[in-house]
């Protein structure tokens, strides 16, 4: 009975490491992409984000919407930062259902992006806080305290992932990818080499067309991240500073009342 016992621990042991390993191995696809915007100091790229932009616009809006923003988000502070005017052109590239005409109209800056045109295809306007990338053993988020959340890298890994190598399940074209978690993914590869030509003249392999469009997304999730990394700076300060006057204020407040040697 004894010996059964020290076996069925042992074996169990043995799965846990292998469930370690294989939690380990997962998590090692997701490349630890240097964004910008990460840190407590960190801020968006404009540049980046507008590229993203274009990314998203040419390649991922066929099938993925951004039901949750605005066009007229575009324009604001810490984001891509369009013109006025630049945003109403961007608009009217997309027709927009009016309940008022009973028909489709030209997008305006107060319209949103829309949903997904195809049954499957995820949101992703909170893709990138919606997507972890960086866990640590039994899913404990030990690693998001160094690397962060890693949502952006995920997304940066998912689309730089692919092997190459397809198969044929259930009437269903899947491909692989070392990022997802199954290994396998019905989306096939969204970029190639020089897919977007960008209007800076930046590099547009699919790493680099990857990484933008991951930090637009990240911006699309949490537009609002640099003012509340200013707020909460100030914050820290502030919480600084009322504690310093305290403590001084306790001491000089007390000192009356302490008993001189």
């Amino acid at each position: 009975m004894m010996k059964k016992t020290i076996l069925s621990a042992l074996v169990a042991v043995g799965l846990a490491g292998g469930a370690y390993a294989a939690e380990d191995e997962a998590e090692s696809v997701v490349t630890d992409y240097s964004f910008s915007f990460e840190g407590p100091f960190g801020t968006y790229d404009e540049a980046q984000l507008q590229r993203g932009l274009q990314v998203y616009t040419e390649v991922c809006a066929a099938c993925h919407g951004l039901k949750f923003v605005a066009f007229r988000n575009l324009g604001d502070e810490g984001g891509p930062m369009l013109s006025e005017d630049q945003v109403k052109a961007y608009a009217k590239q997309f027709d927009v259902y009016d309940a008022e005409l009973d028909d489709t109209r030209p997008g305006k800056p107060s319209d949103y992006f829309g949903t997904s045109s195809y049954d499957g295809a995820p949101d992703l306007s909170m893709m990138a806080k919606a997507r972890a990338g960086f866990h640590g053993p039994m899913g404990l988020g030990i690693n998001q305290i160094v690397k962060g959340m890693g949502g952006a890298e995920y997304i940066a890994s998912i689309l730089t992932g692919y092997t190459g190598e397809e198969k044929e399940e259930a009437g269903s074209t899947f491909y692989q990818n070392h990022t997802f978690p199954s290994g396998w993914i019905s989306m096939p590869p969204p970029l190639s080499d020089e897919l977007v030509e960008y209007r800076d003249g930046s590099d547009n392999d699919v790493e680099s067309m990857a990484q933008d469009v991951s930090a637009f997304l990240m911006w699309a999730a949490e537009p609002k991240m640099t003012a509340r990394k200013k707020t909460g700076f100030l914050v820290f300060i502030y919480m600084v500073f009322l504690g310093a006057l305290l403590y001084l204020s306790n001491k000089q407040l007390w000192a009356p009342h302490k008993r001189k040697d």
